[in-house]
């Protein structure tokens, strides 16, 4: 039984080298690896079919890309292969660490927060110019402190309002105190996904999905499974590198996602999967015990 179509599987990145000889065997000219081994991962076949429909673009939330690199991404990638890119985090969070790659910006407010004008002029454009075809889910991650819902969700509601209604988005928010009917009510009126997150401090993906009154409110779903729960991410790195093999399964995380994207796919939704490295140890190998689970190989 083959993976149906509206069920996406990919990884939040595809530019591990470490995964040479596991998913990549070409080749490649020293220093372009990441830039040209994408159309590699996007053929790479698990039991006669395609095993990666999606992946993430998480270098985004950093800066927006160029058109000039999501051209370069499109010619690499087949019909049909959606991206879900992560937003800028100068549109994501109220106010900038105490971090030194922050610079002068250190422990500042920040004044460009949820500023949909921002996102369209200098997020959106590019994938407007080169990769449209390509273009699937937006990602906005909200961080787990400093974000009051009171404040929060208001703000949320009207930045969503902004937001070109050709496009796919879906909001990640760390902080499961924000998880309920007012922040369902929102999306649902946008058209907005939950990003259901398997990470940290979150409560499991079912848990979550019940607080969301156990409907999704977007013509898609999208899930991110990240780190094992209660783990932090500096000790799930240490397990899981040099992310060639599976360290420790999440059974239940496992059962929680494929029962999900199941609801989702009976519901005419697409469902995206975006698995990382850090949640079993090498996101690969997880993708396709997903599949083995789902077709009913496993």
């Amino acid at each position: 039984m083959a993976v149906p179509d509206l069920i996406k599987f990919g990884t939040s990145t595809w530019t591990y080298e470490g995964w040479q000889g596991l998913i990549y065997t070409k080749a490649y000219p020293k220093g372009r690896f990441k830039q040209d081994c994408l159309a590699e991962y996007a053929r790479y076949e698990y039991q006669g079919q395609p095993l990666f429909r999606t992946v993430g673009l998480d270098q985004t939330f950093y800066r927006p890309p160029t058109a000039a690199q999501l051209a370069h991404y499109a010619q690499q990638l087949p019909p049909g292969f959606d991206v879900c890119s992560k937003v800028w985090e100068e549109i994501t969070i109220p106010q900038f660490a105490s971090h030194p790659r922050y610079g002068t910006k250190a422990g500042q407010p920040n004044p460009r927060y949820l500023d949909a004008k921002l996102f369209i002029e200098q997020v959106l454009a590019p994938y407007r110019e080169a990769f449209n075809t390509h273009t699937g889910p937006f990602v906005f991650e909200f961080q787990r402190w400093g974000i009051n819902p009171d404040e929060f969700l208001p703000r949320l509601d009207a930045f969503l309002g902004h937001l070109p209604k050709d496009h796919a988005y879906a909001t990640e928010v760390r902080n499961a105190a924000l998880l309920g009917p007012d922040y369902q009510a929102i999306l649902k009126a946008h058209g907005v996904a939950h990003a259901y997150n398997h990470w940290t401090a979150m409560p499991p993906l079912t848990e979550q999905h019940r607080r969301m009154a156990q409907t999704f409110t977007a013509p898609f779903a999208l899930f991110r499974l990240m780190t094992p729960l209660g783990t932090k991410h500096e000790d799930a790195v240490k397990a899981a590198e040099p992310y060639r093999k599976i360290v420790e399964p999440l059974p239940q995380m496992r059962a929680d996602t494929l029962s999900l994207v199941r609801q989702a796919v009976a519901e005419g939704r697409r469902a995206y999967v975006l698995v990382n490295n850090r949640a079993e140890g090498c996101a690969p190998l997880t993708i396709q015990a997903l599949v083995d689970q789902h077709t009913g190989k496993d």
